[in-house]
């Protein structure tokens, strides 16, 4: 049976996670070769190293790990940079401490998030105070009384927020979109960064931000998904692409326009991966060396 993993290279693989997702050009998101929206590599790289402990913090339930992050990231950054990435992640987190295989060990966890779990969740979106939050009809982070139980808020929210989605559907977009185009990108002889950038564009042509839509509506995450669909789908991440992934990347800056949940997938994905591997005993792939 596949032991759990030591905290020690849960930690590692998380910031080495954060790390490859900013050396990469992710078009509209910040990354070294761009930053965007008043944030930095730097506050971005601060946030990786605030959050890891809390986040990989050893038999931590999923809703302290949650909080712990998010808040030490608040106390540290000022600012939410991360909350997608960590809403992500803990989940990740907490499987690979389990036995056997990750994907079992995720339903597992899934399945067992409780009351507790819900409070940290719910405290961590109060602080984290993300863009085009607004208020809902129900379950809404802002109202007062017990919050409902987490699967259930994540269900009402899955329909127009695809993290809240990857609760509810065993984390489906990380292993059917996001391993696959990272596994396409490396048959094509690619690596690091732009193995990544592979992987944040199947999420930002394959269905709208919702980032985007909570800030400027759904008809506008779809415009963003079709123009980066007709401008950069089909174009093979390397050294040709450059100029075009950084034209798009500057337009979508330009616009005020983000798509930060492409970013936080992207990010997971990558996680995910170095903790499958990991459990299986499978080299790391090298880096950057493209």
């Amino acid at each position: 049976m596949m032991p759990p993993l030591a905290p020690a290279a849960l930690l590692e693989a998380y910031l080495a996670a954060c790390r490859a997702e900013l050396a990469a050009i992710k078009p509209g998101n910040v990354h070294v070769h761009a930053a965007g929206h008043r944030m930095s590599v730097a506050d971005f790289e601060a946030s990786a190293a605030l959050s890891a402990p809390l986040l990989t913090a050893p038999g931590a339930r999923v809703g302290a790990r949650i909080e712990g992050a998010v808040a030490a990231t608040r106390d540290g950054v000022g600012q939410n940079t991360n909350l997608g990435i960590v809403l992500l992640c803990a989940p990740l987190a907490a499987a690979a401490e389990r036995p056997g295989p990750l994907r079992d060990g995720l339903a597992a966890v899934l399945a067992g998030l409780d009351a507790a779990d819900a409070a940290g969740l719910y405290a961590a979106i109060r602080l984290a105070s993300p863009g085009g939050l607004g208020t809902a009809e129900r379950h809404d982070v802002t109202a007062d009384g017990p919050p409902p139980p987490f699967l259930v808020a994540m269900a009402e929210a899955a329909g127009r927020d695809r993290i809240a989605r990857a609760y509810v559907t065993g984390f489906e977009d990380l292993f059917t979109t996001g391993l696959t185009a990272l596994a396409a990108a490396r048959a094509r002889g690619l690596s690091e960064p732009w193995t990544t950038t592979a992987v944040h564009l199947a999420f930002l042509t394959g269905f709208p931000d919702s980032h985007i839509a909570r800030k400027f509506g759904s008809d506008a995450a779809e415009r963003v998904r079709a123009e980066a669909e007709a401008a950069l789908r089909g174009l093979p991440p390397g050294e040709g692409a450059r100029a075009a992934l950084l034209a798009h990347d500057a337009a979508l800056k330009a616009a005020g326009l983000n798509p930060g949940t492409s970013a936080d997938l992207t990010v997971a994905t990558l996680f995910l991966d170095a903790v499958q591997r990991l459990k299986d005993g499978t080299p790391a792939q090298p880096a950057n060396k493209s």
